[in-house]
């Protein structure tokens, strides 16, 4: 038994006592690989990891499937590897993560007049202003997936966090819009329901990503994640407790792979190999006298590569990926001072060598790499807690938010209807009764992981689907 299969063994043995709680299934649909991991919290809150199974991604370039039936398989061997490490699992629906080039962003700003200014401001009225964002224009081809509300302001106050109980004339906001193509979203759910699955929701990977590696402290003090991974590199810039900026980078570890193929004449094996094995991101760290050995082909003789060759090749586009990021940082006036979090880099390609050093040298923040280890139990298969399986277990953290959310709301119900019956027994018995308004509790600035994934677009699949479509 391999220690993959005896750290899940053990993890459903502890979980025996804890079946209520449901097994969630994340789905990450990359580049470079396509990773399924099944998950189930304990009495303490930790995921326990019951199922993992990864194959090799073909059919996915940039993030963006383009050959369905590659997709297909490839998901089908991820699914049956998870079930090889437990068959006791029944997996019929999953969490999936989107990314790509084609996932975009921009800044919005809105306004409504109040007509009852003397009342306070009710969420129905932010529902409307919220709503009034998804009448933006966008280019044709394209579909706004999320409005992020940021600071809204009632008449001259500024920065509030929400605006509910406040009394006034003028109610506006800033809007952080992302946006995404629909033909692109489409394939993702067609790959997912042909190979057998059904899909619960789509979810960004940056902000799985997010919610996988980041703490209140880093959401409160304001951080860059930059996920690396195979095709794209994903920027998402928090600062006072919300989510200001998305990007997407068309660059990520397979880029890295080509340069080197193309660089030193090589197979894309030996690159891949010679980047994870010999590979870093600064030249001044690479020995000028060390050479790699690759075998010669069909009788050819064999090459010396110079490992400070390699690692010219990594840096330059590395730097390039990092200058994205401080022109984007720029671009919301974030660059140097005000992220007290720094830089979490996270993603497969975080992993290369030298490459905290590069971006603390580079956007001139402090940088440390993100790792889901937080939200893990302590009995976790370290594979599980490296960076390239961020996304998925924050899709299972994305899952278990939705969970909850559910639950908390069948019980708000219930307690309301509770409420409502004793109160006309009450008032029955000519006893006046002042019934609690739910809506006076004062709200606290978003500044927790739950209230950040409670921000997520629930059901983007459904946004996607056309009239009259059963099925995509």
């Amino acid at each position: 038994m391999s220690l993959n299969e005896q750290t899940i063994q053990t993890n459903l043995n502890h979980t025996t006592m804890n079946q209520d709680q449901p097994i969630i299934v994340g789905l990450d649909i990359g580049t470079t690989k396509i990773a399924a991991i099944a998950g189930r919290k304990n009495e303490f809150g930790k995921l326990e990891i019951l199922g993992f199974g990864r194959a090799n991604s073909n059919g996915v370039e940039h993030g963006m499937v383009l050959n369905i039936d590659q997709t297909i398989k490839a998901i089908q061997t991820a699914l049956e590897r998870c079930y090889e490490s437990n068959p006791n699992l029944n997996i019929n629906e999953v969490y999936v993560g989107i990314a790509g080039h084609h996932i975009k962003s921009l800044q919005t700003r809105g306004d409504i007049v109040r007509q009852t200014i003397d009342e306070e401001i009710r969420q129905e009225e932010i529902d409307r202003l919220v709503a009034d964002q998804y009448r933006t224009y966008i280019p044709l081809g394209d579909q706004i997936i999320d409005v992020i509300p940021q600071q809204f302001t009632v008449d001259n106050f500024q920065n509030i966090p929400n605006p509910i109980g406040y009394s006034g004339v003028k109610v506006g906001a800033n809007f952080h819009i992302i946006t995404g193509d629909k033909n692109a979203i489409r394939n993702i759910n067609r790959s997912v329901e042909k190979a057998g699955l059904k899909t619960k929701d789509l979810v960004l990977q940056p902000l799985a990503s997010a919610a996988a590696v980041m703490s209140e402290q880093d959401l409160e003090a304001g951080v860059a994640i930059v996920d690396i991974g195979g095709g794209t590199t994903d920027l998402a810039i928090f600062y006072e407790g919300v989510l200001k900026y998305t990007a997407v980078i068309p660059f990520g570890g397979e880029n890295i792979t080509n340069d080197i193929k193309l660089g030193l004449g090589v197979l894309k094996s030996q690159a891949e190999a010679m980047k994870v094995q010999f590979g870093s991101a600064l030249s001044d760290e690479a020995k000028t006298n060390t050479f790699i050995t690759i075998p010669g082909l069909r009788g050819m003789a064999a090459k010396e590569i110079s490992v400070k060759n390699l690692a010219n090749i990594i840096q330059a586009r590395m730097s390039e990926i990092m200058d994205f990021v401080s022109y984007h940082l720029k671009q919301v006036g974030l660059d140097n001072r005000n992220l007290n979090g720094g830089i979490i880099l996270t993603g497969g390609g975080s992993q290369l060598k030298h490459l905290l050093q590069l971006t603390e040298y580079l956007t001139g923040l402090n940088a440390r790499i993100g790792i889901p280890n937080e939200h893990l139990s302590g009995d976790h298969n370290d594979e599980l807690a490296m960076p390239m399986y961020s996304t998925c277990i924050g899709l299972i953290l994305k899952g278990y938010n939705d969970y909850e959310n559910k639950n908390k709301q069948m019980a708000d119900n219930y307690l309301r209807v509770g409420a409502s019956i004793a109160g006309e027994i009450v008032e029955a018995d000519g006893v006046n009764v002042d019934t609690p308004d739910v809506n006076s509790v004062p709200v606290k600035p978003r500044k927790t992981i739950k209230e950040f994934m409670d921000s997520f677009k629930d059901n983007i699949l459904e946004m996607f689907k056309e009239e009259g479509d059963t099925k995509f």
